[in-house]
């Protein structure tokens, strides 16, 4: 394993690439456009440059990083590589339609990783020639500080591509822990409905915003609370998987709340919009 591609360059894709390059794998980093890749760029080095200070790399680390990292608006770039980590938006169209154009790019040998956080694996694997080797390697954020990666395996994952993926992810200092293809696998099956009930609790008037998180905080040992968790996620995406949680899995458990749904008609999303549930 000596080449990792990533499709995407916004937070989960220049993450991906931060800890990749630091960890000794030439990157290559594509996007839509070369804005999209210059922002991408920026980021990975801001957030190089504060572990510079923080004593956590030095600084020929963080120039020997950035000398591994290509990027490109061309995909076709990505065909020597040996792993690709998709982080693109999280549509499942979006996600299946550049699953068919890499699967037509590279090698039966190259393995094909999402860092889709709720969409099945089986579902992208379908449109592949080679579905023993696509899988699910789901970063946690923010990527350079989160340890936990979460290995999802399909039906038609081999165990070959589960070592390949394990062992890469080990060598990007993260842990790995595999759990199987099921609807928001099992971080966001367990922690979407936490938030979304924090958000009932709230909506019914049972207690104010810094209430709860300040409860969930103290009282269950969470270095955050749930709502201002969902700020930092993203209101969209906390409602997108409550979504798909409510239509596979067919219980009104998971029915997302009223409130999520105008929070977003509203475009208070959270850090990136500025107001969420805290205002930034």
């Amino acid at each position: 394993m000596k080449t990792i591609g990533v499709i995407g360059s916004g937070t989960m894709g220049n993450g991906i690439a931060h800890v990749a390059s630091l960890s000794g794998f030439d990157v290559i980093i594509t996007d839509l456009n070369k804005s999209y890749l210059n922002k991408g760029l920026s980021n990975i080095k801001k957030n190089m440059q504060r572990q510079v200070v923080k004593e956590k790399i030095t600084e020929s680390d963080m120039v020997n990083s950035f000398q591994r990292i290509t990027t490109s608006v061309d995909m076709n770039l990505l065909e020597p590589c040996d792993l690709i980590i998709e982080a693109a938006t999280e549509n499942p169209e979006i996600k299946k339609s550049i699953f068919k154009s890499v699967n037509a790019i590279c090698g039966n040998n190259t393995v094909l990783a999402t860092n889709t956080s709720s969409i099945s694996i089986d579902f992208l694997s379908d449109c592949c020639n080679n579905p023993d080797k696509i899988i699910g390697m789901h970063f946690m954020n923010p990527v350079p500080v989160m340890k936990l990666v979460e290995v999802i395996i399909g039906k038609q994952t081999s165990i070959k591509t589960q070592k390949i993926v394990i062992e890469t992810a080990k060598k990007m200092g993260k842990i790995p822990v595999v759990c199987n293809d099921s609807p928001g696998f099992v971080a966001n099956r367990i922690l979407i409905p936490m938030i979304n009930e924090a958000v009932f609790t709230y909506e019914e008037g049972v207690a104010t915003v810094e209430a709860i998180d300040q409860i969930m905080t103290l009282g269950m040992n969470h270095p955050m609370g749930p709502l201002k968790l969902a700020d930092l996620i993203g209101i969209d995406v906390v409602l997108y998987i409550c979504k798909i949680l409510h239509a596979d899995f067919k219980d009104d458990k998971y029915k997302p709340s009223q409130l999520l749904k105008d929070m977003v008609k509203k475009g208070h999303l959270g850090v990136k919009s500025g107001q969420g549930f805290y205002k930034y």
